[in-house]
């Protein structure tokens, strides 16, 4: 009995330094798989739930699931960024309703950070928006996909980062977890954090946007262990390599490219909130999983949702961050992104 101690204790150590090891060695595997459906399913039922009335910019519906996003990062000890007051960056109506005058309300962007251990002044930012189109003809449009997917992935991936950094593995550049509003209105919450960015966009060093990775389009009906990747090679061949290499080493989802070609007519490169950093010669991904019959519908709902390839798709953009924060150099920009 005591020699079959023995063996457990030397094994179970030996173990354990080698995950230990291999974090240090710069393997976020233990870290990856934090990010589970479980939690994922958790969030989106109450991000895309009835009671927040579709997150119409500035609606109260909006403003309270922006609440439920706060509550997390506070529970897990994720703080505002430094410059900040609090975890809103306030945009007023003025602003929102100078393209369309659509009588938007005020409204906020949220933010939340983990500070970098050895290049703090060099920003990740990590996208996505968490309004939608509200409710319409009394039907409530929960937008679950669309970009409720999106915003309940923001909040595992900074819970994996804030358990890695808690463990002496955090980040060495700072990472800016930044939920836009009015995204469906035009891009304005990452129009207006362009124009009045918190960190300056030379030291930013990428953007790396979710926008809808909770189902499947038609051109990918027989399975779903796929994203798009939009705009990573625009202005940055490192970050395209970094892109396809943190995929290869941890995820090893089918990269597709299908919609990145600069004449597709569907203009998905232009269309959300990476855009706004990419035009400021920021090197930007855009994550996504394409369009369904749900797309902008009130049948956009929690139950359509595909969690697994959600958590995968999750887990990727994850790795692509971490490759980012962590390592020597940033991504060189050498290209015009034309």
């Amino acid at each position: 009995m005591k020699k079959l101690l023995y063996i457990f204790v030397i094994t179970t150590t030996i173990s354990c330094a080698s995950q230990i090891n291999s974090v240090s060695n710069g393997d976020p595997t233990k870290y990856i798989n934090t990010i589970t459906s479980k939690d994922l399913i958790k969030h989106l039922y109450i991000v895309a739930s009835d009671d927040m009335q579709g997150r119409e910019t500035g609606s109260v519906g909006q403003k309270k699931a922006g609440e439920y996003l706060i509550n997390h990062y506070k529970n897990n000890g994720i703080s505002f960024p430094k410059g900040a007051t609090d975890f809103y960056q306030r945009i007023p109506a003025a602003f929102l309703n100078t393209k369309h005058n659509e009588n938007l309300p005020d409204s906020e962007n949220i933010w939340a950070y983990i500070e970098g251990s050895e290049k703090p002044n060099e920003i990740v930012v990590i996208s996505a928006h968490y309004d939608h189109v509200g409710i319409i003809s009394g039907e409530v449009y929960n937008g679950a996909d669309d970009d409720g997917s999106g915003t309940v992935a923001l909040l595992e991936i900074a819970q994996a980062f804030e358990l890695a950094k808690k463990e002496g593995h955090g980040p060495k550049r700072s990472i800016l977890f930044l939920h836009m509003t009015g995204e469906e209105h035009g891009l304005l919450g990452s129009s207006y954090y362009s124009e009045h960015p918190l960190f300056p966009m030379a030291k930013t060093i990428t953007d790396i946007n979710i926008d809808m990775i909770g189902r499947h389009d038609d051109f990918h009906k027989d399975s779903s262990n796929y994203v798009y990747l939009i705009g990573s090679d625009y202005l940055s061949t490192d970050l395209y390599n970094i892109c396809e290499t943190a995929n290869k080493k941890y995820v090893k989802l089918a990269l597709d490219y299908k919609f990145n070609d600069k004449n597709d007519p569907n203009r998905f490169y232009y269309r959300s909130d990476h855009y706004n950093f990419a035009k400021n010669g920021v090197p930007s991904v855009f994550l996504f999983n394409g369009v369904h019959a749900d797309y902008h519908k009130a049948t956009d709902e929690v139950d359509k949702i595909e969690f697994e390839a959600l958590k995968k798709r999750t887990q990727l953009a994850f790795s692509i961050a971490w490759e980012l924060a962590n390592r020597d150099n940033r991504p060189v920009v050498d290209k015009d992104g034309k």
